[in-house]
This record gives structure tokens, sequence and C-alpha cells, in this order.
């Protein structure tokens, strides 16, 4: 069956998808609104991102992100979505510190409607990883530049370079579909090294800042719709400029006020009965 016509997009349609040559589309949202126009643009994955700590909270870097936060983005989002595949992230320290911790902690987020999880790192998550995938927690991996990892790599910068830290990032994917995840997203990795993952496993592979040949594709929905203009990495596309849309739109709104010109009488409404002194006229 074509994604096209599915009323929701599983993993085993993520995976049927990729097995019959076509690419994943993934974007982040962050509340009900943002997630209803990706959905219904055609999406195939929303994520709720722990990105949302730096897009919507402001923060320098995802740390601060809590579990209860991703949980009420994940609630959010999920009120706005009818087909695309809802993902969530773990954010940092709601599954390293135990594995009763990260079990509550995901099983939270599929009550809160996510579909599946994605969490950081390489062979020191498989364990968790097989005992998630094996009570019916779906779980997306996370290699290559790790932001929750930011001050191990001394900042955001790409990972796998070299021929040792490029065997060391396949090998983590290898190890990680062993475990049982259903797919893999590759951050900041150089292309050769993606190219080679997406060869060498058998499960989707979802690139951001690693190149084209992956089996898919994540942005940020903000930094798509190019809305920070003082933000623009390398493997970012701008495909509109929202940051003057949006503030000639804002200062349009602002002049109309202050003239007098918004609101005009068809933006109120008149009283069906005309009352005069408290009393009905007529």
């Amino acid at each position: 069956m074509s994604p096209s016509t599915i009323d929701k997009i599983t993993v085993p349609h993520l995976i049927k998808m990729v097995q019959g040559g076509e690419k994943i589309t993934m974007l982040t949202a962050y509340d009900a609104t943002m997630a209803r126009l990706v959905d219904e643009a055609g999406m195939d994955i929303i994520l709720v991102g722990d990105s949302l700590g730096m897009v919507i909270q402001g923060h320098s870097n995802t740390l601060p992100v809590s579990i209860e936060e991703l949980i009420y983005h994940t609630r959010c989002v999920a009120a706005g979505i009818k087909k695309s595949h809802l993902m969530a992230d773990m954010p940092f320290m709601s599954y390293q510190a135990s594995y009763e911790e990260a079990v509550k902690n995901a099983g939270l987020l599929l009550k809160a409607g996510a579909e599946s999880v994605k969490l950081e790192g390489g062979e020191e998550m498989t364990d968790l990883v097989w005992y998630l995938t094996k009570i019916g927690i779906p779980v997306m991996g996370h290699i290559g530049l790790k932001p929750q990892s930011v001050h191990v790599m001394g900042g955001y910068k790409v990972q796998g370079k070299t021929k040792k830290e490029a065997q060391a990032v396949i090998e983590d994917a290898k190890m990680l579909e062993e475990a049982g995840v259903f797919s893999l997203l590759l951050e900041g990795i150089p292309i050769e090294v993606a190219e080679e993952i997406t060869r060498s496993v058998h499960v989707p592979t979802i690139g951001i800042g690693s190149g084209p040949y992956c089996s898919g594709q994540v942005l940020v929905v903000y930094d798509l719709l190019g809305a920070n203009s003082q933000f623009k990495p390398r493997f970012v596309k701008n495909y509109a400029d929202f940051h003057s849309f949006a503030q000639n739109a804002i200062g349009n709104y602002i002049q109309e006020v202050k003239k007098g010109i918004f609101p005009a009488e068809e933006h109120g409404v008149h009283q069906s009965l005309v009352m005069v002194r408290g009393e009905k006229k007529g």
C-alpha cells in the first residue's frame, strides 16, 4: 500500500517506503498549529525534538529540557496530527540514569501521543534499545553529532572526519541496528561516512547535515521556514523568508492600529437589539 493512500504512517510503512525506493521526509514541530500545517503538507514523520530548548525556550543548547516539557509538547503536537508518524525525543537524563527511568519516561511519551522515541548514543545504548523494543516501544537511534553530548564534543562539530572516528560511527550504527532500532538519525557526519552507513545497515537512515545519500532528511521547521535570519548553518536550506514576512505583517498591524485603520466596523459586530438606557428600543 502506498503511503499516500494510508490513513496513518506507522513504523512498518516507513520501512516499506525505503524498501520501495522512496525517501522519508521529517520535520520538527512543537505545537498543535505548526503540527497541523506540517501534517497537512504531507510530512512522513513529525519530531517533537529537544531542540525546543533552543528554538522555543531560547537556551544555548538542548540540555535544560525536561521530560515533563517533552511530554507537554508531545501532547500538543499529537492534537494537530492526523496522518504523520509522531516521534518524540527523549531529553537529557530522561534515559541515561537507569533502565527503569528510561522505560517509565518512554512510556509517558507514548501515553502523550508519540508513536516512537528517539535517543542519542551508540554502543553504550544498545542494551537499552534492545530492552525498549522488546517491550513494544519503537526506537530511532541518533549517532554522529549528539547535541546532548555538546560538552564532551567541545561544541557542535562534525563527527567521523578521521578514519578512526568514521569507523567508530559506522560500528555504532551496526550495533544499534542489531539492538533493534527501526531507524537511525545521522547528524553532522561526513557525506561519505553517512553513505557508507546507509549502505551497511538495513534500517532507514535520516540525515541532518550528513549529505544526500541517507534514506531521508530532517530539519527544524523554523530553519526550513527561515524564521531566524541570524541562524544560517551550512546544512540548512531556507525554503521561505518567514522572518521578513512576519516583520512586514507585524509592522503593518502596528501602523494600522496607530492610524485607526484596524479594526474597522467589519471586524466587529453590532447589537442585534439597540439598547437605550438599559431598555429595549422598539
